[in-house]
């Protein structure tokens, strides 16, 4: 278990796996298209992700407040990444820890992990909706790489971050 700014993280434990599920819908929520939406069955899956995955969780006071699956090589949840850069998907912070540093924790989490194993950069899809993460991304030196943009389903445009370590 690390600690940043008050923050514990540390890998998943089966019994996370409801509430990082429930947390990750949440987080996604203004991003979706209702409950028919196929990707909140994705979303609410944190036991699939934890199989084929790192899932990490983020603790504030001793209760999941966030999350973030790393997808190394091999695992069906990489989509950009090229051989030699980490990739990660899905962080989300419950909106009720929001503000209070669960982002900015995870995120230097992925930095460490991908350092720690050898990547020369990281990469993520974003939503072109989620400004207010982009931000974030921005301000931890990520950087847009609009040649890697895609779109996984007719309607959803997904745009390409990435840092080099």
């Amino acid at each position: 278990m690390s600690e940043h700014a008050g923050v514990a993280i540390r890998r998943a434990r089966p019994e996370d796996l409801a509430v990082v599920g429930e947390i990750t819908v949440a987080a996604y929520a203004e991003f979706t298209d209702g409950p028919d939406d196929g990707y909140i069955a994705l979303l609410a899956d944190a036991a699939r992700r934890d199989r084929e995955a790192e899932l990490w969780v983020a603790e504030v006071d001793g209760r999941v407040a966030g999350s973030v699956t790393i997808a190394l090589p091999g695992s069906a949840w990489r989509e950009i990444a090229a051989d030699d850069e980490g990739e990660f998907r899905m962080l989300a912070v419950s909106p009720t820890a929001r503000r209070r540093g669960v982002g900015d924790a995870l995120a230097r989490l992925v930095d460490d992990r991908f350092r720690e194993l050898g990547f020369r950069g990281i990469v993520l899809s974003s939503l072109a909706q989620m400004s207010s993460a982009h931000r974030i991304y921005e301000r931890l030196g990520y950087h847009r790489v609009p040649d890697r943009d895609w779109s996984p389903a007719p309607g959803v445009d997904l745009l390409a971050f990435a840092k080099e370590m």
